[in-house]
């Protein structure tokens, strides 16, 4: 079997715009869905917050607040995917809404949903907090630069890995953002750590040297043809940081997750001889004032 990529295909830096990095990344995630989570499902969890590839899980990190804090809140996933996140806040007794690009990402959630009902003891993983009655999570297809809701509709929104960068415009998803969340409102999300776009996305020894410039935020594409069919956009971190600042919101905390000795996954460029060494997360929080 010839497994061997088209003769038009290519990967690279090269500009792209906002409907294409729309168009390609819905198809993407779309064709991509249950692959992507029999690959990375066990690590993630099925009800569960994790931030990023090093297993930063939101039980300890309570980026969003302490976990009783979350009883009653009306909270909004942004870039969802499969939902892991959303049925985990959903577990600690708030009431969330889980949106994605992509219908295929949410079928997986869904298909997850109806399994996880079917054996009813696996879908009350909240041992932090027994005492609280899962809420349905609401799953919504929907653009993360024109989220389908009116202003000032939740108490706190996140997006673990999600839609922050993949999208050309991220200025727009932060003032969408600023819009729908409410006084006081928290915005936590986690991104490719900047720092890692000047480095090849390989996990060994290769991995370690700087082979383009840091300052250079031409998006990565993959193209078949003249039909872009992924794009995945860096920012380095004064200018994620400014687009968050720029949008209303109060920057709070920057963290840098470390790369935990117990964790021996190789996961794309993740891995632990270059966890050891730079960080592959940054995870921001800022609130709407």
């Amino acid at each position: 079997m010839n497994t061997s990529p088209p003769d038009d295909a290519h990967a690279g830096y090269r500009p792209t715009d906002q409907r294409s990095s729309i168009d390609a990344n819905r198809h993407w995630w779309d064709e991509d869905a249950q692959d992507y989570y029999a690959a990375h499902g066990a690590f993630l969890g099925d009800v569960d917050l994790v931030w990023g590839p090093e297993g930063t899980r939101e039980r300890d990190a309570q980026l969003l607040g302490s976990i009783d804090s979350l009883v009653g809140r009306d909270v909004l996933e942004i870039g969802c995917g499969a939902g892991q996140g959303a049925r985990w806040v959903a577990a600690q007794g708030a009431r969330v809404v889980a949106g994605d690009l992509s219908a295929g990402m949410l079928r997986q959630a869904r298909r997850i949903e109806e399994r996880l009902h079917q054996d009813a003891a696996s879908y009350s993983v909240a041992p932090e907090s027994p005492q609280h009655e899962r809420t349905p999570v609401t799953y919504v297809q929907a653009d993360a630069c024109a989220l389908p809701f009116v202003d000032q509709s939740f108490d706190m929104a996140f997006s673990a890995y999600g839609a922050v960068p993949f999208v050309a415009d991220s200025a727009q998803l932060m003032a969408e953002v600023y819009r729908v969340l409410r006084p006081g409102g928290r915005w936590v999300f986690s991104v490719t750590h900047p720092i890692r776009w000047a480095f090849p996305d390989a996990p060994g020894p290769a991995g370690l040297t700087v082979h383009r410039s840091y300052f250079d935020e031409t998006p990565y594409v993959e193209s078949l043809g003249d039909t872009i069919t992924y794009a995945e956009h860096h920012r380095t971190l004064a200018h994620r940081i400014n687009e968050v600042i720029s949008a209303g919101l109060i920057l709070t905390s920057i963290t840098e997750p470390t790369w935990p000795a117990d964790n021996q996954q190789i996961w794309g460029g993740w891995s632990p001889l270059r966890g050891a060494l730079l960080p592959g997360t940054l995870i921001v929080s800022a609130c709407r004032p």
